[in-house]
């Protein structure tokens, strides 16, 4: 096979070691493979970095295991052309499971140009995206503290997320700090009530009448303490996504323009894809990138499956969260993809062609500068009236109506 790149290097990576296979020209036009083991620490690394130079290595190709090959790739970036490479693009061959193996495997299929890199974005987008996935778990775990808050209510007989929407609302911890000092008295309870929740005070009496111990109060105060710290972190991730994000405050703007997205789900958006989609040859690489498209399973002339695939997690849930927000929006054209596919194909398939959608427009917007562009409710029915002519007059005859269709005059 031809080879694409001279002086190579493929890596198996792992936390404590770093197995390295470098490929260079040999005698009457062989091939010499030299491996070599380096530990993870930043001196070794300096050292793996220095070796690649003497030896005039121009690629770099590993496995994306785990976080095992950022170290790697912060020491190499820039010196090298390094390749991440999906593990499941390079299963490993029968006999060929050692450490030295799976190297020398991977430097033999990046010589010959056969990997193909996965995509790793700038270092700004890096930084943010670290932001906005830790904000997004301090955001999961600040709601799984206060469903732990509500059965420890439950098992206390304390009913109060049955008269207020939200437990751990001003009214709701004004409540239960009062329960965890000892008060007990459920009217006197339901007067430190708050704004709209005071005209339901007669409800809140008996549902904060229960048998709340000190074991329950001592429960409390340490969830609500957990809660009020995870806010607290939660805003100091925004503080500092804001400074992260304000080179990007332009395209931020943009993406906020699409129905569904705001500024939170914008910067979540930003910091999978990055900025620069030139990246992506075109919308449907992006899409597929992200594995919020059907599924490409075809045998025999038959289309088996067309399940979508396993992607960026963090992209998806936060893509399709958006599209849900979207598809309850009034008079726009993603409420309407979402209502046209939800009738045949059910919500959850509906939900997910939305956030395609929504993916697809983020892609033209970053690509060509421009802002969104919706196109209306009656976008559907505009691409086939022929047929929905003929299929409501046929339905209108089916129940013993006589149908004659005139065209109405335009006003001048």
């Amino acid at each position: 096979m031809e080879v694409v790149y001279e002086r190579c290097c493929g890596m198996d990576v792992h936390g404590k070691t770093v197995v390295a296979c470098l490929r260079t020209p040999g005698e009457k036009g062989r091939r010499r493979g030299e491996v070599r083991t380096f530990g993870t620490t930043t001196a070794e690394l300096l050292q793996l970095s220095d070796w690649l130079t003497e030896a005039g290595c121009t690629h770099v190709a590993m496995e994306s295991t785990g976080v095992y090959w950022r170290p790697v790739h912060n020491i190499l970036e820039g010196t090298f052309e390094v390749l991440l490479i999906n593990a499941q693009h390079i299963k490993a061959v029968p006999g060929r499971k050692t450490d030295v193996k799976d190297s020398e495997w991977i430097a033999e299929l990046l010589e010959h140009g056969l990997l193909k890199a996965s995509f790793i974005p700038p270092q700004p987008i890096r930084e943010l995206r670290e932001l906005t996935r830790y904000r997004k778990t301090l955001i999961q775990e600040r709601a799984r503290e206060s469903h732990r808050l509500c059965k420890i209510l439950e098992s206390a007989n304390i009913k109060l997320g049955n008269v207020a929407s939200h437990v751990t609302g001003v009214s709701g911890r004004q409540m239960l700090r009062a329960l965890a000092a000892g008060e007990r008295d459920g009217a006197v309870l339901a007067e430190l009530a708050k704004g709209t929740l005071r005209k339901k005070r007669d409800a809140l009496a008996p549902a904060l009448t229960g048998r709340f111990t000190e074991h329950h109060g001592f429960l409390v105060e340490q969830i609500l303490a957990h809660i009020e710290f995870l806010e607290q972190a939660i805003a100091g991730c925004d503080a500092r996504i804001e400074v992260h994000t304000r080179p990007f405050a332009t395209v931020i703007e943009q993406v906020t323009t699409v129905p569904g997205i705001a500024r939170r789900g914008a910067e979540s958006i930003l910091a999978e894809t990055g900025t620069d989609m030139s990246q992506f040859p075109s919308a449907a690489h992006l899409a597929s990138w992200a594995c919020i498209c059907p599924g490409n399973d075809q045998s025999a002339g038959k289309r088996r499956s067309g399940k979508t695939r396993r992607g960026n997690p963090w992209l998806r849930a936060v893509l399709i969260e958006c599209a849900w927000a979207a598809a309850r929006t009034k008079g726009t054209y993603l409420a309407a993809l979402y209502s046209r596919i939800a009738r045949r194909r059910g919500a959850k398939k509906a939900i997910v062609a939305v956030a395609h959608s929504i993916l697809v427009a983020i892609y033209h917007m970053l690509r060509d500068g421009t802002v969104y562009h919706d196109l209306g409710p009656a976008h559907f029915d505009s691409l086939a009236q022929d047929r929905l002519t003929r299929y409501h007059v046929r339905r209108l005859e089916e129940l013993g109506h006589a149908v004659t269709l005139a065209p109405i005059p335009e006003v001048a």
